[in-house]
């Protein structure tokens, strides 16, 4: 029997008797990260890396029964033992290691293998069997790193003093790399929208160095945000949020910037390649670096990775239906 099968609750470990990232209420909860396809409110108690219980507190309340852990920090959980590794991804983020008799699994989450200066890097962990997302799982997905991205938003930000730069961005982890890495290029103020600001105030707390921001919010109506950068969610583009900026140049930062027209069909004048998740030649590194028999794919381009995996390198690789989304919903 496998160590982890996947019940209609979600990612279930019998000898442990938790779940992982169940996407429906459970009594355990495992949580890898606090974005929104893999932390669900209901469940009774959960899990998860001591540097995400802010945004965890934040997103699913305050009153969750939430045990905190420290990175490499073994639980015993049933006849299993359990341990959370990072991975890269944002704030907090981990893979989750389990190990049972001689039998190790690792649970990667989403993850990230390129420097990321607001959460720790991702850390390669040996097993057996290996689950890998594959969001971005094409050869096409090449990622430049975030210091080259962020200098590009800059030069594009200071190309019209004359207009606010309206950026969009995912409002948990994006947005606050995006502030930090700005650092090595500014000492200039950014405006926030305010799903922004309230997670950014926790990576703070949590010694994340950032510019300065201020919420766009607490400007005089009279304000005209010219030659400002403003950061916002998805959800604040063309919406009345965004009346109050005149005539801003606008611009989107996602991994899927790097499709042939996905900026023009999402409605944005530039496009920014940047992505919280590994790109293609990351994925296939990191599972070729587990040392790992068995690899399930997940997320996204979970065939084609798969096929890969057992084609050219001779793995067991097959393709597991979840229900995480991946980039493209979190806002």
């Amino acid at each position: 029997m496998a160590l982890i099968t996947v019940l209609q609750e979600g990612l279930y470990c019998e000898p442990g008797d938790f779940f992982i990232d169940p996407w429906r209420p459970v009594e355990t909860a495992l949580v890898t990260h606090a974005h929104s396809d893999h932390a669900r409110s209901g469940s009774k108690h959960y899990i998860a890396t001591k540097s995400s219980e802010g945004i965890l507190q934040k997103r699913l309340g305050d009153s969750i029964n939430l045990q905190g852990v420290e990175y490499g920090e073994k639980l015993k959980l049933g006849n299993t033992w359990v341990s959370f590794h990072s991975a890269g991804h944002v704030l907090g983020s981990a893979q989750i290691r389990v190990e049972h008799r001689n039998e190790v699994w690792v649970i990667s989450g989403d993850y990230k293998r390129c420097h990321d200066p607001t959460c720790e890097p991702f850390e390669v962990v040996p097993c057996d069997t290996f689950i890998t997302e594959a969001t971005f799982g094409l050869p096409i997905y090449k990622w430049n790193t975030g210091e080259e991205t962020c200098k590009q938003i800059y030069d594009w930000w200071q190309s019209d003093p004359d207009s606010p730069s309206l950026l969009f961005c995912y409002a948990f982890g994006k947005a606050q790399r995006i502030l930090s890495e700005l650092r090595r290029f500014t000492d200039k103020p950014v405006y926030v929208h305010g799903a922004i600001h309230v997670l950014t105030e926790i990576y703070r707390q949590v010694g994340v160095s950032m510019v300065e921001t201020i919420p766009a919010s607490e400007m005089p109506r009279n304000y005209k945000f010219k030659g400002d950068l403003v950061l916002a969610p998805p959800s604040g583009h063309r919406s009345s949020w965004m009346k109050r900026f005149q005539q801003p140049q606008t611009a989107f930062a996602s991994g899927w910037m790097s499709v042939r027209g996905a900026r023009r069909r999402r409605g944005y004048e530039r496009g920014f390649v940047l992505s919280d998740h590994a790109d293609w030649t990351g994925l296939v590194k990191t599972g070729l670096q587990t040392n790992a028999k068995t690899i399930y794919v997940t997320h996204g381009q979970s065939d084609v990775l798969s096929r890969y995996f057992t084609e050219i390198h001779g793995l067991n690789a097959l393709p597991l239906k979840t229900l995480f989304d991946g980039e493209g919903d979190i806002e």
